[in-house]
């Protein structure tokens, strides 16, 4: 839509009354009052997050003048939000709350030199996590400066201190290349530490901080062998399993970096049952009521994938958790629910029966009859085949043909 044909845009967020703002004090773009004024190559000011947002669904022109942009740069306009900064002061008394002074994005050679700085200087690491604590933009600008090799580097050869700053900071950055990724998998010695880290350490921090680790470098890793590599390093699945088990650590990082750790690895064959005698089965069925959706769907899917390699657990717990997981969560969870059944019931008769009596059928059929994916429907009309002799002598589904496909295999493709 056109800037100029836009409609003004709702206030009443600033103030319990009609409050009449200045023209020059609303964005361009999303016509709302700016808080942290930007002014790009054009001369044209905009809302840093407007613009920002602009060129990131790749944009290249200034939205007001519509010329091309050669420069992106964003430079922070200081006068106009201090005069928008003194008008919410003015007009306080109509319910208008002042803009605070935002935190300017670091910059490219500040970032730079605090890393020259951070092998040999404490208080440069720190300074370093405190700009990533900030923003996502931060974050980004130290691995477009090559953060992850020199924190690699401080994390194995430096003091502990410097190498517990180093964790910290390179489990909260974007994800590894494949040079840093394989100078740890590369190394028995360096895995072997994260693995101590990841089971030893007092700090729940450096736990989980480990646990995102070994997730972000089996995601890097350019090879199934290389994901083997980490899978055999002793304890890894361990202490995965630990963090999962902790009932001190049931918050969603925690969570969330063990549960892409354990479907990282378990993504390669050799490592499935590893994760299964460590008991990660047992742990993600406890877990998958506590997980948020993108997390569920990763946990149902490492289920599908430990069962495939005939993980043994308590059937009984499994069968509900996954009946109830089946059509709740998302269509992608829903295929891996079914899934993680399918092969958890052609193993075994008694999980058979356990899944009937927690309702599975009825869910199956809903799933067949939905908008789920196709993958899905092929799952659950399987696995309602394999059913059919668990069912009650007396559910009027049993002697019916309606669910049952023709020459249907099971099918597991790739996630």
């Amino acid at each position: 839509m056109p800037i100029s044909s836009r409609k003004p845009a709702d206030l009443s967020r600033l103030a319990p009354q009609a409050v009449h703002v200045p023209h020059h004090f609303r964005c361009p773009i999303s016509l709302d009052l700016m808080r942290d004024p930007v002014t790009v190559a054009t001369g044209q000011t905009y809302d840093r997050s407007s613009i920002e947002s602009w060129f990131g669904t790749g944009n290249s022109t200034c939205p007001v003048t519509n010329s091309t942009l050669r420069d992106f740069s964003l430079t922070p306009n200081h006068t106009l939000r201090r005069l928008i900064q003194d008008w919410c002061v003015s007009h306080r008394s109509l319910g208008v709350e002042r803009i605070p002074t935002p935190k300017q994005p670091a910059d490219h050679a500040s970032v730079s030199v605090l890393l020259s700085q951070a092998p040999s200087s404490a208080p440069a690491l720190r300074a370093l996590r405190a700009l990533a604590r900030e923003s996502d933009k931060n974050r980004a600008t130290m691995s477009a400066r090559g953060a992850h090799r020199v924190l690699v580097e401080i994390l194995f050869r430096g003091a502990r201190e410097s190498a517990l700053e180093a964790l910290a900071l390179l489990a909260c950055l974007p994800g590894m290349g494949e040079p840093e990724c394989a100078s740890v998998v590369e190394s028995p010695q360096r895995l072997a530490l994260l693995s101590e880290l990841l089971n030893g350490h007092d700090s729940l921090d450096v736990r989980v901080d480990a646990a995102a680790l070994l997730e972000m470098v089996s995601s890097g890793a350019r090879s199934a062998e290389q994901r083997a590599l980490i899978g055999s390093t002793r304890g890894v699945f361990e202490g995965l399993v630990a963090v999962l088990n902790d009932p001190s650590l049931r918050f969603p990082r925690s969570l969330k970096a063990a549960v892409k750790a354990l479907f990282s690895l378990c993504l390669v064959k050799q490592n499935r049952a590893r994760a299964a005698r460590a008991g990660a089965a047992e742990a993600v069925v406890e877990r998958v009521a506590d997980l948020e959706r993108g997390d569920a769907e990763r946990a149902l899917a490492t289920l599908e994938l430990l069962f495939r390699a005939r993980a043994h657990i308590e059937e009984a717990r499994a069968a509900r958790t996954l009946v109830k997981a089946m059509m709740k969560v998302s269509g992608r969870a829903t295929e891996h629910a079914t899934g993680a059944l399918l092969s958890m019931c052609a193993a075994s008769e008694s999980a058979q029966e356990e899944a009937v009596a927690a309702g599975v059928v009825t869910q199956l059929l809903l799933v067949v009859q939905s908008d789920c994916t196709g993958r899905a429907k092929r799952k659950a009309q399987a696995l309602l085949k394999l059913l059919r002799r668990a069912w009650p002598d007396n559910d009027s589904f049993a002697n019916s043909d309606d669910f049952a496909p023709t020459g249907l295999v099971m099918e597991f493709g790739p996630f």
